[in-house]
């Protein structure tokens, strides 16, 4: 499925003309309005705690590899060959650093950087130790071909690799320790949950639980039908509710991992369960345990040893989340710390122009449809705020004060997100949040977009795709919001940190285009 082909939808199919004239649709329920059943309740209550990041504590490992080994090297050199020239001593720590770089790079290739490896600890620490006497014997090597061996100390290199190896050996063990005990209390698995019952489903469990190392679990089990094809168990599991309900669920829970075991000739059910699912932040894998057609092994994913398609890929997960992470953080208090004088001045402005707090927070829906407050500049007077934006703010809009016209203009009323950025509640780049009641032509966005709330997968952005494309300011239109959407999923299929600097630097330029912005 494509994600960027999003439709409109006629308003007569969700309210009357008399009643679009005066409030917006509510053709489609928002966030947190789906009531989940008692059993899904009681299934979301009983969650293991909360889960650890397997990517972020893998880079943690290999940084403390990274570091520990550079160490042990310095140490030794600084002890034993203290009294050698400080040059000399230069080269050595250099040496140091590219040996504990080779060393790391040799185990992420030897794969001893997943958490099977790590399960594994006689198997992962040989295979640690004999990445370091690879890397002793290409140091070996090296000086000799250079002719540089007398000018080194053997003795430092052999003492190098007893102590970087004593690190590894001891440094596997806790590990091994943590990871059994972490993947006990269910904090490293993954949850998933299966999309259709029945039959397929209990063969596609039972295949699941046979097979070693999948690093999941199963929470329950979601099927639109209610008779006899679907029973109220499938094995050990319950079916905790339908397909609608299982978005709701998905929210509250974090679930990580959506498993569909519908068969590829039910295509039509198949695309319309998709399209419900799609604008979740999870991965969505099609099992292919039950399928006749063969097809080659690169075109299948695996669990454990069970064969799936793959559907669609949360977005900006792995490593990605962490360079996106780092990037808003760094980034974010940078900027922080460089318009601070902008906005005090601001501050100024807002206060002597007219009462009220110079600060003005509105409730928008952030990452996967959570609710958080968003900071801006009170551009408004203070009895006319419209904290839901229930009303868009129009062209010589009254509710806006003198100074409020300016930095509406300019989206100086902006700035103070910034620290929605270093707080991790939003995104330097990213789609825009919207308010909770947020509407163009009379319709609320989700009513007007099919698949808005897939913009939700990420986090929102101070500034984002749109609005350097010239999508910024009022959505009074349903084509403005479509167009909006339309180049914010771009933005998520499409991301990258160069394409996040790109939206960073022609930000500033795209404010000079001031004819939306009211």
């Amino acid at each position: 499925m494509n994600e960027g082909q999003i439709s409109v939808n006629s308003p007569s199919e969700t309210t009357s003309e008399t009643e679009s004239a005066s409030r917006p649709s509510r053709g489609a329920q928002l966030p947190g309005q789906i009531k989940l059943n008692p059993v899904a309740r009681a299934a979301a209550t009983q969650m293991a705690p909360e889960l650890i990041s397997e990517t972020t504590m893998l880079a943690i490992l290999r940084a403390m590899d990274f570091v520990l080994i550079s160490a042990c090297g310095f140490l030794i050199y600084y002890l034993a060959l203290s009294d050698i020239e400080p040059g000399k001593l230069k080269i050595y720590g250099f040496v140091a650093i590219m040996a504990a770089i080779v060393t790391v790079l040799l185990m992420q290739a030897m794969k001893l950087y997943t958490l099977t490896a790590l399960r594994q600890f006689a198997r992962s620490s040989g295979k640690s130790v004999l990445a370091l006497l690879i890397v002793v014997a290409d140091l070996t090597a090296l000086a000799f071909f250079l002719k540089v061996g007398e000018e080194f100390s053997r003795s430092s290199l052999l003492l190098w690799l007893v102590s970087a190896g004593g690190y590894l050996l001891v440094s596997r063990v806790l590990v091994a320790g943590l990871v059994s005990r972490w993947t006990r209390q269910g904090h490293l698995k993954r949850r998933a949950v299966i999309v259709g019952g029945g039959h397929r489903a209990e063969e596609l469990i039972e295949a699941l639980e046979r097979s070693n190392n999948t690093g999941i679990e199963i929470t329950g089990v979601f099927d639109d039908r209610n008779d006899g094809r679907s029973p109220d168990e499938v094995g050990k599991y319950q079916k905790l509710g339908n397909v609608t309900e299982l978005v709701e669920f998905a929210r509250k829970t974090r679930v990580d991992l959506l498993i569909v075991t519908l068969p590829l000739s039910a295509e039509t059910r198949l695309l319309q369960m998709l399209k419900q699912l799609w604008v979740l932040p999870v991965d969505i894998r099609l099992s292919a345990h039950s399928t006749k057609l063969r097809f080659q092994p690169r075109a299948y994913s695996y669990i454990g040893d069970v064969p799936f398609f793959d559907m669609f890929d949360r977005p900006l997960a792995g490593w990605n989340s962490i360079l996106k992470g780092l990037e808003d953080r760094i980034i974010g208090l940078l900027l922080l710390v460089l318009t601070a004088p902008i906005m005090a001045l601001v501050a100024l402005a807002v206060k002597l122009d007219s009462k009220g707090p110079v600060l003005f927070k509105q409730k928008r829906y952030g990452f996967n449809n959570e609710l958080i407050e968003v900071y801006k500049f009170r551009s408004m007077y203070t009895d006319m705020t419209d904290a839901d934006a229930a009303k868009l703010a129009t062209k010589d809009d009254p509710r806006v004060t003198k100074v409020g016209r300016i930095i509406r203009k300019t989206s100086l009323d902006e700035l103070p997100q910034f620290l929605n950025v270093v707080r991790g509640e939003l995104s330097l780049v990213g789609p825009r949040p919207h308010a909770v009641l947020a509407s163009a032509a009379n319709h609320l966005y989700q009513d007007v977009v099919d698949g808005y709330y897939a913009r939700h997968r990420v986090k929102p952005g101070v500034t984002g795709w749109a609005q350097i494309n010239g999508w910024r300011g009022e959505t009074d239109t349903e084509e403005k919001i479509r167009r909006r959407t339309e180049h914010d999923l771009y933005y998520i299929e499409n991301w990258s940190v160069l394409f996040d600097l790109y939206i960073i630097i022609m930000t500033p330029f795209s404010l000079l285009d001031t004819k939306n912005a009211y």
